[in-house]
Protein backbone atom coordinates (compact mmCIF):
# COMPACT_ATOMS: atom_id res chain seq x y z
CA UNK A 1 0.00 0.00 0.00
CA UNK A 2 1.54 3.58 -1.11
CA UNK A 3 1.73 6.46 1.92
CA UNK A 4 -0.40 8.86 -0.11
CA UNK A 5 -3.27 5.80 -0.54
CA UNK A 6 -2.69 5.08 3.04
CA UNK A 7 -3.27 8.94 4.26
CA UNK A 8 -6.28 9.16 1.99
CA UNK A 9 -7.60 5.86 4.15
CA UNK A 10 -7.00 7.47 7.10
CA UNK A 11 -8.81 10.48 5.88
CA UNK A 12 -11.71 9.19 4.54
CA UNK A 13 -12.19 7.42 7.86
CA UNK A 14 -11.60 10.51 10.15
CA UNK A 15 -14.34 12.30 8.15
CA UNK A 16 -16.82 9.15 8.57
CA UNK A 17 -16.09 9.22 11.94
CA UNK A 18 -16.74 12.73 12.51
CA UNK A 19 -19.83 12.91 10.77
CA UNK A 20 -21.02 10.24 12.40
CA UNK A 21 -20.30 12.04 15.80
CA UNK A 22 -21.47 15.11 14.39
CA UNK A 23 -24.62 13.49 13.39
CA UNK A 24 -25.24 11.84 16.94
CA UNK A 25 -24.66 15.31 18.28
CA UNK A 26 -27.22 16.83 16.18
CA UNK A 27 -29.87 13.81 17.18
CA UNK A 28 -29.73 14.73 20.96
CA UNK A 29 -31.08 17.52 22.34
CA UNK A 30 -29.37 20.63 23.46
CA UNK A 31 -29.93 20.48 26.76
CA UNK A 32 -29.64 24.22 28.72
CA UNK A 33 -29.22 24.80 32.33
CA UNK A 34 -29.64 27.72 34.01
CA UNK A 35 -28.32 28.21 37.57
CA UNK A 36 -30.77 30.68 38.85
CA UNK A 37 -28.34 31.05 41.91
CA UNK A 38 -25.73 32.41 39.87
CA UNK A 39 -26.42 35.90 38.85
CA UNK A 40 -23.84 37.30 36.74
CA UNK A 41 -24.89 41.06 35.33
CA UNK A 42 -27.37 42.85 35.59
CA UNK A 43 -29.18 43.95 32.27
CA UNK A 44 -29.96 47.92 31.53
CA UNK A 45 -30.35 47.13 28.00
CA UNK A 46 -33.72 48.38 26.36
CA UNK A 47 -35.23 46.72 23.14
CA UNK A 48 -36.19 49.53 20.61
CA UNK A 49 -37.07 50.43 17.14
CA UNK A 50 -36.95 53.43 15.07
CA UNK A 51 -39.42 55.25 12.57
CA UNK A 52 -38.06 56.31 9.40
CA UNK A 53 -40.08 59.33 7.70
CA UNK A 54 -41.77 57.41 4.88
CA UNK A 55 -44.90 58.40 2.38
CA UNK A 56 -46.98 54.92 3.71
CA UNK A 57 -47.14 56.44 7.37
CA UNK A 58 -48.68 59.78 5.80
CA UNK A 59 -52.22 60.00 6.85
CA UNK A 60 -54.99 58.00 4.51
CA UNK A 61 -52.28 55.42 3.72
CA UNK A 62 -53.79 51.86 3.58
CA UNK A 63 -50.49 51.60 6.11
CA UNK A 64 -51.05 54.12 8.36
CA UNK A 65 -53.52 53.45 10.78
CA UNK A 66 -52.17 49.85 11.15
CA UNK A 67 -48.62 50.75 11.51
CA UNK A 68 -48.88 53.96 14.24
CA UNK A 69 -51.46 51.34 16.39
CA UNK A 70 -48.71 48.89 16.45
CA UNK A 71 -46.26 51.74 17.54
CA UNK A 72 -48.54 52.30 20.03
CA UNK A 73 -49.44 48.96 21.43
CA UNK A 74 -45.66 48.10 21.88
CA UNK A 75 -45.39 50.79 24.53
CA UNK A 76 -41.93 51.05 23.76
CA UNK A 77 -38.80 53.77 25.00
CA UNK A 78 -35.93 55.16 22.76
CA UNK A 79 -37.99 54.89 19.95
CA UNK A 80 -36.50 57.16 17.44
CA UNK A 81 -38.20 59.55 14.71
CA UNK A 82 -35.95 60.52 11.84
CA UNK A 83 -37.38 62.70 9.09
CA UNK A 84 -34.48 62.63 6.42
CA UNK A 85 -33.14 63.55 3.21
CA UNK A 86 -34.87 61.68 0.85
CA UNK A 87 -37.95 63.58 1.12
CA UNK A 88 -36.69 67.64 1.88
CA UNK A 89 -40.92 68.79 2.01
CA UNK A 90 -41.47 66.03 4.96
CA UNK A 91 -37.97 66.48 6.99
CA UNK A 92 -36.67 70.12 6.11
CA UNK A 93 -39.34 72.80 7.85
CA UNK A 94 -37.36 75.54 6.28
CA UNK A 95 -36.38 75.01 2.64
CA UNK A 96 -35.64 78.73 1.52
CA UNK A 97 -33.34 80.97 3.20
CA UNK A 98 -34.81 84.50 4.68
CA UNK A 99 -34.71 87.47 2.82
CA UNK A 100 -36.76 90.57 2.50
CA UNK A 101 -38.04 89.92 5.47
CA UNK A 102 -39.71 86.85 4.68
CA UNK A 103 -38.84 83.30 5.70
CA UNK A 104 -40.27 80.07 4.71
CA UNK A 105 -40.69 78.02 7.27
CA UNK A 106 -43.89 75.63 6.80
CA UNK A 107 -44.55 72.78 8.75
CA UNK A 108 -48.18 71.46 6.97
CA UNK A 109 -46.61 68.51 5.66
CA UNK A 110 -44.15 67.55 8.33
CA UNK A 111 -46.64 68.02 10.68
CA UNK A 112 -49.01 65.38 10.31
CA UNK A 113 -46.85 61.83 10.89
CA UNK A 114 -45.01 63.75 13.58
CA UNK A 115 -47.97 64.44 15.99
CA UNK A 116 -49.18 61.17 14.94
CA UNK A 117 -45.81 59.96 15.86
CA UNK A 118 -46.21 61.90 19.67
CA UNK A 119 -48.96 60.78 20.04
CA UNK A 120 -48.50 56.99 19.44
CA UNK A 121 -45.42 57.22 21.77
CA UNK A 122 -47.16 59.35 24.38
CA UNK A 123 -45.98 58.54 27.63
CA UNK A 124 -43.10 57.04 26.43
CA UNK A 125 -39.21 58.37 26.09
CA UNK A 126 -38.72 59.28 22.28
CA UNK A 127 -35.62 60.22 20.58
CA UNK A 128 -36.41 63.04 17.53
CA UNK A 129 -33.89 62.93 14.60
CA UNK A 130 -35.18 65.46 11.58
CA UNK A 131 -31.68 64.58 10.47
CA UNK A 132 -31.20 66.99 7.62
CA UNK A 133 -30.12 70.74 7.57
CA UNK A 134 -31.45 73.25 4.90
CA UNK A 135 -29.58 72.66 1.89
CA UNK A 136 -29.11 76.38 1.66
CA UNK A 137 -26.80 76.51 4.71
CA UNK A 138 -24.44 74.63 2.89
CA UNK A 139 -21.90 76.32 0.59
CA UNK A 140 -22.51 75.38 -3.45
CA UNK A 141 -21.98 76.50 -6.92
CA UNK A 142 -26.05 76.89 -7.23
CA UNK A 143 -29.33 76.15 -5.20
CA UNK A 144 -30.27 72.62 -5.07
CA UNK A 145 -33.68 72.03 -6.29
CA UNK A 146 -35.82 69.98 -4.53
CA UNK A 147 -39.24 67.99 -5.64
CA UNK A 148 -42.44 70.25 -5.11
CA UNK A 149 -44.28 66.86 -4.26
CA UNK A 150 -43.59 65.85 -0.86
CA UNK A 151 -43.42 62.35 -1.34
CA UNK A 152 -41.03 62.19 -4.23
CA UNK A 153 -38.03 60.72 -3.47
CA UNK A 154 -34.67 62.72 -4.12
CA UNK A 155 -30.91 61.39 -3.69
CA UNK A 156 -29.63 64.27 -4.58
CA UNK A 157 -30.26 67.16 -1.85
CA UNK A 158 -27.35 66.97 0.33
CA UNK A 159 -24.66 68.70 -1.39
CA UNK A 160 -21.89 70.46 -0.34
CA UNK A 161 -18.78 70.22 2.78
CA UNK A 162 -18.83 74.11 4.10
CA UNK A 163 -21.46 75.68 6.04
CA UNK A 164 -22.01 79.26 4.43
CA UNK A 165 -22.02 80.47 8.31
CA UNK A 166 -18.65 79.41 9.76
CA UNK A 167 -20.24 80.23 13.31
CA UNK A 168 -22.75 77.28 13.10
CA UNK A 169 -25.28 79.63 15.32
CA UNK A 170 -27.44 79.29 12.04
CA UNK A 171 -27.57 75.78 11.75
CA UNK A 172 -28.09 75.83 15.75
CA UNK A 173 -30.93 78.40 15.44
CA UNK A 174 -32.64 76.21 13.06
CA UNK A 175 -33.09 73.44 14.99
CA UNK A 176 -33.47 75.01 18.35
CA UNK A 177 -36.72 77.03 16.52
CA UNK A 178 -38.19 73.42 15.01
CA UNK A 179 -37.70 71.70 18.57
CA UNK A 180 -39.56 75.02 20.16
CA UNK A 181 -42.34 74.25 17.33
CA UNK A 182 -43.30 71.05 19.26
CA UNK A 183 -42.66 71.30 22.76
CA UNK A 184 -42.86 75.69 23.23
CA UNK A 185 -45.89 76.39 21.64
CA UNK A 186 -43.49 78.35 18.33
CA UNK A 187 -41.16 80.33 18.27
CA UNK A 188 -39.77 83.67 16.72
CA UNK A 189 -37.78 83.58 13.60
CA UNK A 190 -34.85 85.39 11.69
CA UNK A 191 -37.02 88.54 11.50
CA UNK A 192 -38.49 88.59 14.88
CA UNK A 193 -42.06 87.26 13.61
CA UNK A 194 -43.59 85.04 16.15
CA UNK A 195 -44.77 81.74 14.60
CA UNK A 196 -47.33 79.49 16.57
CA UNK A 197 -48.24 75.79 16.57
CA UNK A 198 -49.73 75.62 20.22
CA UNK A 199 -47.77 71.81 20.44
CA UNK A 200 -46.73 71.25 23.97
CA UNK A 201 -44.92 67.45 23.74
CA UNK A 202 -42.44 66.53 25.83
CA UNK A 203 -39.27 65.33 23.39
CA UNK A 204 -36.60 64.07 26.39
CA UNK A 205 -34.15 63.29 23.60
CA UNK A 206 -32.61 64.88 20.47
CA UNK A 207 -30.06 63.07 18.30
CA UNK A 208 -27.78 65.70 16.20
CA UNK A 209 -27.95 64.89 12.70
CA UNK A 210 -27.80 61.11 11.19
CA UNK A 211 -24.73 59.29 9.43
CA UNK A 212 -22.40 61.85 9.93
CA UNK A 213 -19.45 59.80 8.11
CA UNK A 214 -22.03 59.59 4.93
CA UNK A 215 -24.01 62.95 4.56
CA UNK A 216 -22.30 65.93 4.10
CA UNK A 217 -19.08 64.00 5.28
CA UNK A 218 -18.58 65.44 8.35
CA UNK A 219 -15.26 65.11 10.31
CA UNK A 220 -15.13 64.30 14.24
CA UNK A 221 -13.97 67.95 14.73
CA UNK A 222 -15.95 70.06 12.79
CA UNK A 223 -18.97 67.43 13.81
CA UNK A 224 -18.09 68.26 17.79
CA UNK A 225 -18.43 72.41 17.27
CA UNK A 226 -21.80 71.77 15.51
CA UNK A 227 -23.02 69.38 18.46
CA UNK A 228 -22.07 71.72 20.26
CA UNK A 229 -23.88 74.68 19.30
CA UNK A 230 -26.81 73.03 18.74
CA UNK A 231 -26.78 71.53 21.97
CA UNK A 232 -26.32 74.88 23.70
CA UNK A 233 -28.91 77.04 21.70
CA UNK A 234 -31.45 74.04 22.33
CA UNK A 235 -30.65 73.94 26.17
CA UNK A 236 -31.48 77.75 26.51
CA UNK A 237 -35.35 76.76 26.29
CA UNK A 238 -35.35 73.50 27.35
CA UNK A 239 -32.59 72.80 29.94
CA UNK A 240 -33.52 69.31 30.68
CA UNK A 241 -33.47 68.14 27.50
CA UNK A 242 -30.72 65.30 26.62
CA UNK A 243 -28.93 64.79 23.41
CA UNK A 244 -27.29 61.87 21.35
CA UNK A 245 -24.50 62.25 19.34
CA UNK A 246 -22.56 61.11 15.92
CA UNK A 247 -25.56 58.34 14.97
CA UNK A 248 -22.15 56.95 12.80
CA UNK A 249 -23.21 54.87 9.81
CA UNK A 250 -20.02 53.04 9.46
CA UNK A 251 -18.52 52.74 13.57
CA UNK A 252 -14.83 51.84 12.14
CA UNK A 253 -12.94 55.14 12.27
CA UNK A 254 -11.81 55.39 15.98
CA UNK A 255 -11.07 58.87 15.99
CA UNK A 256 -14.80 59.86 15.83
CA UNK A 257 -15.11 57.91 19.58
CA UNK A 258 -11.89 59.19 20.46
CA UNK A 259 -12.64 63.09 19.71
CA UNK A 260 -16.02 63.38 20.24
CA UNK A 261 -15.89 61.37 23.77
CA UNK A 262 -13.14 63.26 25.23
CA UNK A 263 -14.68 66.24 27.20
CA UNK A 264 -11.87 68.64 26.69
CA UNK A 265 -12.74 69.13 22.73
CA UNK A 266 -16.32 70.39 23.89
CA UNK A 267 -17.68 73.59 25.59
CA UNK A 268 -18.15 74.29 29.39
CA UNK A 269 -21.87 72.95 29.81
CA UNK A 270 -22.10 70.71 26.87
CA UNK A 271 -23.53 66.85 28.00
CA UNK A 272 -22.55 64.01 26.40
CA UNK A 273 -26.05 62.09 27.42
CA UNK A 274 -25.35 59.44 24.59
CA UNK A 275 -23.05 58.19 21.42
CA UNK A 276 -24.78 56.08 18.59
CA UNK A 277 -24.13 54.20 15.88
CA UNK A 278 -25.59 51.79 13.33
CA UNK A 279 -25.18 47.81 11.80
CA UNK A 280 -26.45 47.03 8.98
CA UNK A 281 -25.41 42.97 7.79
CA UNK A 282 -25.45 43.12 3.99
CA UNK A 283 -25.08 39.93 1.61
CA UNK A 284 -23.32 39.46 -1.62
CA UNK A 285 -25.13 39.92 -4.83
CA UNK A 286 -24.96 36.42 -5.54
CA UNK A 287 -25.37 34.56 -2.18
CA UNK A 288 -29.31 32.57 -2.37
CA UNK A 289 -31.44 32.83 0.93
CA UNK A 290 -29.71 29.56 2.16
CA UNK A 291 -26.41 31.03 2.12
CA UNK A 292 -27.81 34.42 3.82
CA UNK A 293 -27.79 32.75 7.02
CA UNK A 294 -23.95 32.47 7.39
CA UNK A 295 -23.18 36.03 5.64
CA UNK A 296 -25.80 37.57 8.55
CA UNK A 297 -24.58 35.66 11.42
CA UNK A 298 -21.13 36.17 10.90
CA UNK A 299 -21.10 39.86 10.36
CA UNK A 300 -23.42 40.24 13.33
CA UNK A 301 -20.22 38.81 15.31
CA UNK A 302 -18.07 40.90 13.58
CA UNK A 303 -19.82 44.38 14.52
CA UNK A 304 -19.68 42.71 18.04
CA UNK A 305 -16.32 42.98 17.94
CA UNK A 306 -16.28 46.39 17.08
CA UNK A 307 -19.18 47.46 19.99
CA UNK A 308 -16.72 45.79 22.51
CA UNK A 309 -13.58 48.32 20.83
CA UNK A 310 -16.01 51.26 21.01
CA UNK A 311 -16.95 50.59 24.59
CA UNK A 312 -13.20 50.42 25.57
CA UNK A 313 -12.82 54.24 23.97
CA UNK A 314 -16.26 55.05 25.99
CA UNK A 315 -15.56 53.58 29.23
CA UNK A 316 -12.12 55.52 28.99
CA UNK A 317 -12.86 58.66 28.14
CA UNK A 318 -16.49 59.06 29.15
CA UNK A 319 -18.22 56.56 31.29
CA UNK A 320 -20.97 58.29 32.16
CA UNK A 321 -22.15 58.38 28.50
CA UNK A 322 -24.83 56.09 27.64
CA UNK A 323 -25.02 54.19 24.30
CA UNK A 324 -27.92 53.82 21.86
CA UNK A 325 -27.12 51.63 18.49
CA UNK A 326 -30.34 53.16 17.06
CA UNK A 327 -29.97 51.20 13.88
CA UNK A 328 -29.91 47.54 13.06
CA UNK A 329 -30.93 45.35 10.61
CA UNK A 330 -30.10 43.79 7.33
CA UNK A 331 -30.38 45.23 3.74
CA UNK A 332 -30.68 42.85 0.84
CA UNK A 333 -28.73 43.20 -2.15
CA UNK A 334 -31.45 44.01 -3.73
CA UNK A 335 -32.17 47.03 -1.97
CA UNK A 336 -28.48 48.50 -2.65
CA UNK A 337 -29.25 48.23 -6.48
CA UNK A 338 -32.58 50.20 -5.96
CA UNK A 339 -31.69 53.50 -7.82
CA UNK A 340 -30.42 51.81 -10.77
CA UNK A 341 -32.71 52.72 -13.82
CA UNK A 342 -35.16 50.07 -14.37
CA UNK A 343 -34.58 48.61 -11.60
CA UNK A 344 -37.42 46.08 -10.82
CA UNK A 345 -37.64 45.07 -7.06
CA UNK A 346 -37.25 41.22 -6.26
CA UNK A 347 -39.34 39.59 -4.22
CA UNK A 348 -38.38 38.92 -0.26
CA UNK A 349 -39.02 35.44 0.87
CA UNK A 350 -41.10 34.87 3.76
CA UNK A 351 -38.13 32.85 5.66
CA UNK A 352 -36.14 35.99 4.99
CA UNK A 353 -37.89 38.29 8.02
CA UNK A 354 -37.14 35.22 10.25
CA UNK A 355 -34.00 35.44 9.67
CA UNK A 356 -33.76 38.91 10.11
CA UNK A 357 -35.52 38.71 13.42
CA UNK A 358 -33.38 35.58 14.67
CA UNK A 359 -30.20 38.02 13.88
CA UNK A 360 -31.68 41.11 15.78
CA UNK A 361 -32.95 38.63 19.05
CA UNK A 362 -28.99 37.14 18.71
CA UNK A 363 -27.59 41.04 18.78
CA UNK A 364 -30.24 42.05 21.39
CA UNK A 365 -28.71 39.16 23.74
CA UNK A 366 -24.87 39.84 23.04
CA UNK A 367 -25.54 43.79 23.56
CA UNK A 368 -27.33 42.60 26.50
CA UNK A 369 -24.26 41.53 28.22
CA UNK A 370 -21.73 43.55 26.69
CA UNK A 371 -24.08 46.52 28.74
CA UNK A 372 -25.51 48.21 25.75
CA UNK A 373 -28.49 50.82 26.81
CA UNK A 374 -30.59 50.21 24.05
CA UNK A 375 -30.67 48.25 20.87
CA UNK A 376 -32.68 49.86 18.06
CA UNK A 377 -34.22 47.87 15.47
CA UNK A 378 -34.44 48.95 12.26
CA UNK A 379 -37.27 49.83 10.90
CA UNK A 380 -41.08 50.29 11.08
CA UNK A 381 -42.04 51.03 7.65
CA UNK A 382 -39.37 50.04 4.36
CA UNK A 383 -40.84 49.81 1.05
CA UNK A 384 -40.24 49.31 -2.63
CA UNK A 385 -37.56 51.83 -3.78
CA UNK A 386 -37.14 52.74 0.16
CA UNK A 387 -35.27 49.39 1.62
CA UNK A 388 -38.32 47.17 1.70
CA UNK A 389 -36.07 44.65 3.38
CA UNK A 390 -35.59 46.91 6.62
CA UNK A 391 -39.57 46.99 7.25
CA UNK A 392 -41.08 45.62 10.31
CA UNK A 393 -44.59 45.59 8.52
CA UNK A 394 -45.82 45.00 5.47
CA UNK A 395 -45.61 48.13 3.10
CA UNK A 396 -49.20 47.28 1.45
CA UNK A 397 -51.07 47.70 4.95
CA UNK A 398 -49.26 47.95 7.78
CA UNK A 399 -49.30 44.47 9.41
CA UNK A 400 -46.48 43.75 11.61
CA UNK A 401 -44.16 40.72 9.93
CA UNK A 402 -41.72 38.58 11.72
CA UNK A 403 -39.07 41.22 12.55
CA UNK A 404 -41.83 43.76 14.61
CA UNK A 405 -43.49 40.41 16.46
CA UNK A 406 -39.74 39.29 17.74
CA UNK A 407 -39.15 42.77 18.83
CA UNK A 408 -42.76 42.69 20.45
CA UNK A 409 -41.53 39.21 21.84
CA UNK A 410 -37.97 40.40 23.55
CA UNK A 411 -39.89 43.82 24.61
CA UNK A 412 -42.78 42.26 26.57
CA UNK A 413 -40.63 39.74 28.55
CA UNK A 414 -36.82 41.29 28.83
CA UNK A 415 -35.74 44.72 30.08
CA UNK A 416 -33.11 46.85 31.83
CA UNK A 417 -33.05 45.41 35.63
CA UNK A 418 -33.21 41.77 34.72
CA UNK A 419 -30.13 39.60 36.20
CA UNK A 420 -28.83 37.36 33.88
CA UNK A 421 -27.95 33.96 35.37
CA UNK A 422 -25.06 31.56 34.75
CA UNK A 423 -25.68 29.11 32.07
CA UNK A 424 -24.71 25.09 30.80
CA UNK A 425 -25.36 24.01 27.41
CA UNK A 426 -24.32 20.32 26.27
CA UNK A 427 -23.38 19.34 23.36
CA UNK A 428 -21.98 22.68 22.70
CA UNK A 429 -23.83 23.89 19.56
CA UNK A 430 -22.67 27.40 18.14
CA UNK A 431 -26.40 27.78 16.18
CA UNK A 432 -28.96 27.61 19.29
CA UNK A 433 -28.08 31.04 21.16
CA UNK A 434 -29.21 30.59 25.16
CA UNK A 435 -30.08 32.97 27.68
CA UNK A 436 -31.30 32.81 31.31
CA UNK A 437 -32.77 35.61 33.23
CA UNK A 438 -34.74 35.91 36.33
CA UNK A 439 -36.68 39.12 34.78
CA UNK A 440 -37.60 41.96 37.33
CA UNK A 441 -41.08 40.70 38.09
CA UNK A 442 -39.76 37.47 39.43
CA UNK A 443 -39.84 35.07 36.72
CA UNK A 444 -37.29 32.80 35.29
CA UNK A 445 -36.95 33.04 31.48
CA UNK A 446 -34.65 31.51 28.77
CA UNK A 447 -34.17 33.11 25.49
CA UNK A 448 -33.52 30.68 22.47
CA UNK A 449 -32.42 31.71 19.16
CA UNK A 450 -31.98 29.36 16.32
CA UNK A 451 -29.37 30.76 13.56
CA UNK A 452 -30.16 28.07 11.03
CA UNK A 453 -32.92 27.18 8.83
CA UNK A 454 -33.33 23.56 10.55
CA UNK A 455 -35.21 22.26 13.34
CA UNK A 456 -33.40 21.69 16.54
CA UNK A 457 -34.24 20.16 20.02
CA UNK A 458 -33.57 21.51 22.92
CA UNK A 459 -34.25 20.48 26.65
CA UNK A 460 -34.61 23.25 29.42
CA UNK A 461 -33.77 22.08 32.67
CA UNK A 462 -36.93 22.73 35.09
CA UNK A 463 -39.16 23.87 31.87
CA UNK A 464 -41.89 21.26 31.81
CA UNK A 465 -45.08 22.23 32.69
CA UNK A 466 -43.68 26.29 32.32
CA UNK A 467 -44.73 28.29 28.80
CA UNK A 468 -43.31 28.69 25.23
CA UNK A 469 -43.64 31.43 23.13
CA UNK A 470 -42.31 31.48 19.99
CA UNK A 471 -41.41 33.22 16.18
CA UNK A 472 -41.24 31.27 13.80
CA UNK A 473 -41.78 30.38 10.31
CA UNK A 474 -44.75 29.21 10.74
CA UNK A 475 -46.53 31.84 13.13
CA UNK A 476 -45.03 33.94 9.65
CA UNK A 477 -46.78 37.47 9.62
CA UNK A 478 -49.10 36.63 13.00
CA UNK A 479 -48.08 37.61 16.64
CA UNK A 480 -45.86 34.74 18.67
CA UNK A 481 -47.36 31.45 19.16
CA UNK A 482 -47.62 30.24 22.65
CA UNK A 483 -47.92 26.90 23.83
CA UNK A 484 -47.89 24.88 27.70
CA UNK A 485 -44.71 22.77 28.23
CA UNK A 486 -45.53 19.31 28.31
CA UNK A 487 -41.60 18.36 29.58
CA UNK A 488 -38.17 19.79 29.25
CA UNK A 489 -37.76 19.22 25.52
CA UNK A 490 -39.20 21.29 22.84
CA UNK A 491 -38.47 22.10 19.01
CA UNK A 492 -36.83 25.39 17.47
CA UNK A 493 -38.23 25.56 14.33
CA UNK A 494 -35.54 27.50 11.36
CA UNK A 495 -34.99 30.51 12.32
CA UNK A 496 -37.17 30.26 15.30
CA UNK A 497 -36.79 32.82 18.11
CA UNK A 498 -38.36 31.69 21.30
CA UNK A 499 -38.82 32.11 25.09
CA UNK A 500 -39.19 29.26 27.83
CA UNK A 501 -40.67 31.12 31.24
CA UNK A 502 -40.47 27.98 33.40
CA UNK A 503 -42.93 27.68 35.87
Amino acid sequence: MSIRLALQIMTNTTVLIFCALASSAQEQPVRVTPHWDKVIHTSQTTPTLQVVVNPPLQRGTPVHDNAFKVLHDLGADYVRYVPWLPYPKLGVAELEPPTDGKTSWDFTPIDPMTIDFLEATKGHSVILNFSTIPQWMYRTDKPVEYPADPSQVTWSYEQGTELRDPSMKEVADYFARLVSWYTQGGFTDEFGKRHESGYHYSIPYWEVLNEIDFEHHISPETYTKLYDEVVLAMKKDQPDMKFVGMALAMPIEPHYFEYFLDHKNHKPGVPLDFISYHFYAVPSIDETPEVEQFTYFAQADGFLKTVRYIEAIRKRLSPETKTTIDELGVISADDLAQGTPGHVAQPIPNSYWNLASAMYAYLFGELTQIGIDVAGESQLVGFPTQFPSVSMVDWNDGKPNARFWVLKLLHDNFGPGDKQVEIETAPNNPYVYSLAFVTHDGKHRVLLVNKRDRKFDVAVTGASGGQLEYVDQTTGFQPAAMTKLGSDTTSLGGYSVAIVTLP
